[in-house]
Order: structure tokens, then C-alpha cells, then sequence
């Protein structure tokens, strides 16, 4: 019998919806299915080489998906999910799978139905809206103009019409092929699948009873594949039972914000160890601090006391898999989302990106450094996480979407 051929389809406005997908994919074809991996090709250098097809598909560029986030305006418009459906069917004509994956490719709900392939969707549960959490405000214009207090009153007041203009354009699209529409909530769309994945832990992301279509996979991993630097020994070396904080912001956000965290850091009793992921030259080496491009961050994370990032899943993940809590300075409504969360289970601290002041960013770092009750929380976690069988949940996935 012919394995079942896999197409994988993210939407590349990050690099998390690609890494995610080149999990997954890794995973599969080691279990013996056809995997084709189709995404933009923006993040290769990232990406490397993988042991299986890969298809180059269009995706709209970061900076207008950051831009559309910084002003609380629809990501995705009408034109764009059309040509996205035309590029799609093309694709699912001619690879002809027997499942899809999509990441944050919500026009696939579309083409995938009219094609009719089986649909597997993928998301973080915080999306979902079954959702039982806490919504902050983003870092978006109503915050920077009327201030965090006010935007959180106005955010609260108009949050869920919000939702509804960003589900406008995709509902237009699914009338052109004659689908109902979803209700007039964007998160909807976000979900939209005959399977729907949740890449999180129930034990971090509350929801409402789930339908049976809906399933927690658990926490899908993946860091650079890069060799630890040659003075890594050397840091071990020197760190002589000091504390050690893992400074991480991604690829992605506020150019300087890195800059302004790091050097807040410097007033803290703790070593710090940073990726600047290109965001910023490498610091200068000192007795306290140690930094690189690009850092393997699961090894990083597992002899870190605390973790800093930009508050998004995967580094939050990288970081409560190892038993290590997590400070997120956040900007978009993912971030908030997830580190809102993050805080009220006690695994971690939300910090806002915009307006960050020194003196209390450090207070809030000097604390987690010290905080015995929350490393007991995320060690216990830590436990939870490593129990969850991501890969087999995703080939259980496969299967069930099959038949």
C-alpha cells in the first residue's frame, strides 16, 4: 500500500508557523508518510535542509502582518484570501494528498473543503473560542494613544467587534464558493478545520467542553539547528552557582526592545545569556554576559534559571518543558494572550513591551529569580509536558481525518 502523502501548508508571517509545520513533517516521515512541506521560502536559511519535498507558496510580507497587529486592523484582506484559495486549489489539484496540515493558513478552510481534502488545522488553544482566559490589551494604537488603563476599558468595550471585522473578508471569500458563513468571530476562522490541534496544555490553557473534533496535542518543540558556541564551556565554567538568565525576543517585534531589555538586565544579580536572532549586533562579551546570534535555546533554557522572551508559545514552551519560568515582554494580541495565561496558572510574568521601565522591569526578574513557589508550579508542569506524546497525537491526527 502506497503511504499517505501529507501536505503541509503555514502561513510564514512568523517563523513559528513554518517550525511548527517542519516538526511535524519530521515526524511523519519518519513514521513512513509522504511529506510535501509548501510555505514561502523566506525563512530557509532557518529552515535548512529537511528530508522531504518543499513547495514555495506565497505569503504575505512580516512587515504588513506586523503592521496589520500594531493597528488592531484586519490581518487578512478579501483580494489576498482570494489569491491565496486560487494558489491553494492549484496546489491540492496537483499534489493530490490525502490530508492537509495548515498553520495559521486559514484560507485553507476554504480551498481544502472545495477540494475536498481532509483538513487538519492547527493552533494554539489561547485562539480557540472556547477559551476560559484573561484578555490584555496589546500594545495597539488605542493602548499607546489613551494608555494601558484606558485601552483595557476601551479594549474590553469593543474587543468582540474587533473579532467580527476580521472574519468580515473571509466570509466574503466563502460565499464566492457558496459556504456558510462562520459567526462573527474571527477565532472561528482560526479554528476552522474537520480536526483542529491545539498546540498547548490543557493545564496552561483553560477552555470550555471542547467538541469532539477538538483535541490538545500538546507542546510541538523545535530549535535552530545550531552548535552551542565555543565559549559555552567557558560560561559553565564561570557561572560558579550564579544565576543564569536566558534572553531571548525572537525574530520578530520592536527593533529596539532587545537593546532596552538587555540593558535593564545589567542591574540584575544574574548572568545573562542572549540570542539577539539578528535583532541587535552581538554584545560584547563580558564576566556576566554571554551572547550569540542564534542559540540551540532548548539547551539554553535547560540550565537557565528564568527565561526571557518576547512572551510568544514556543520560547513560553521551550521554557516550562524544562521546568524554568518564563518572563514574557509582550506587543501583539498572540503574546498577550499566551503569557496572560502563562501568569494566572503561576508559571510565569507578563510584562508590556510598550513603556518598559527599567527600574521595575528588573524588580519583576530579581523576584522570578527568587521565587521558589513558581519553580515548583513549572517543575510539576514540566512533568505534565514531557507525558504529552505530541508526534503520535498528530499521526493520531492523520489517521482520524482519514477514515
Amino acid at each position: 500500500m502506497n503511504a499517505r502523502r501529507i501536505l503541509l501548508v503555514g502561513e510564514a508571517v512568523t517563523l513559528a508557523h513554518v517550525v511548527r509545520l517542519l516538526s511535524i513533517g519530521k515526524a511523519l516521515h519518519s513514521s513512513g508518510y509522504e511529506v510535501i512541506l509548501a510555505c514561502d521560502p523566506r525563512y530557509d536559511g532557518a529552515v535548512g535542509v529537511v528530508p522531504f519535498r518543499r513547495i514555495a507558496i506565497e505569503s504575505m510580507p512580516p512587515s504588513e502582518f506586523q503592521s496589520a497587529i500594531s493597528t488592531g486592523g484586519p490581518i487578512f484582506t478579501e483580494p489576498r484570501l482570494a489569491g491565496y484559495v486560487d494558489a491553494e486549489l492549484s496546489l491540492l489539484r496537483e499534489e493530490r494528498p490525502d490530508v492537509v496540515i495548515s498553520d495559521f493558513r486559514i484560507s485553507l478552510a476554504i480551498s481544502a473543503r472545495v477540494a475536498g481534502v481532509p483538513l487538519v488545522t492547527l493552533t494554539n488553544a489561547y485562539w480557540s473560542p472556547f477559551a476560559l482566559l484573561r484578555h490584555v490589551v496589546p500594545e495597539i494604537a488605542v493602548a499607546r494613544i489613551a494608555g494601558a488603563w484606558l485601552g483595557q476599558v476601551l479594549f474590553t468595550l469593543f474587543r468582540r467587534v474587533g473579532y467580527g471585522l476580521h472574519v468580515v473578508p473571509v466570509n466574503k471569500v466563502r460565499r464566492r464558493f457558496g459556504m456558510a458563513p462562520l459567526p462573527a468571530d474571527f477565532r472561528h476562522a482560526l479554528v476552522d478545520g474537520d480536526l483542529t490541534c491545539y498546540s498547548d496544555s490543557p493545564d496552561v490553557i483553560a477552555t470550555a467542553p471542547l467538541p469532539p473534533n477538538h483535541r490538545f496535542v500538546g507542546p510541538i518543540p523545535w530549535s535552530p539547528a545550531v552548535s552551542v558556541p565555543p565559549w559555552w564551556s567557558e560560561m559553565l565554567s564561570v557561572r560558579a552557582g550564579r544565576k543564569l538568565v536566558y534572553l531571548t525576543l525572537g525574530s520578530s517585534g520592536p527593533g529596539h526592545l532587545l537593546d532596552k531589555v538587555l540593558s535593564a538586565l545589567t542591574s540584575v544579580d544574574a548572568m545573562v545569556l542572549v540570542a539577539t536572532a539578528g535583532r541587535a549586533p552581538v554584545p560584547k562579551r563580558t564576566a556576566r554576559l554571554f551572547g550569540a546570534e542564534y542559540l540551540p535555546g532548548d539547551a539554553a533554557a535547560k540550565i537557565a534559571d528564568l527565561v526571557v522572551s518576547n512572551g510568544g508559545s514556543p520560547t513560553t514552551y521551550q521554557s516550562l518543558s524544562e521546568g524554568v519560568p518564563v518572563v514574557g515582554v509582550a506587543t501583539n494580541m498572540d503574546q498577550f494572550l499566551n503569557m496572560a495565561a502563562v501568569e494566572d496558572c503561576g508559571f510565569g510574568w507578563l510584562v508590556r513591551s510598550g513603556g518598559l521601565e527599567s527600574t521595575a522591569f528588573c524588580g519583576v526578574v530579581s523576584r522570578a529569580l527568587d521565587d521558589a513557589g513558581t519553580l515548583q508550579r513549572t517543575r510539576q508542569l514540566a512533568d505534565s509536558l514531557r507525558a504529552m506524546n505530541w508526534a503520535e497525537s498528530m499521526r493520531q491526527a492523520v489517521e482520524t481525518v482519514v477514515r
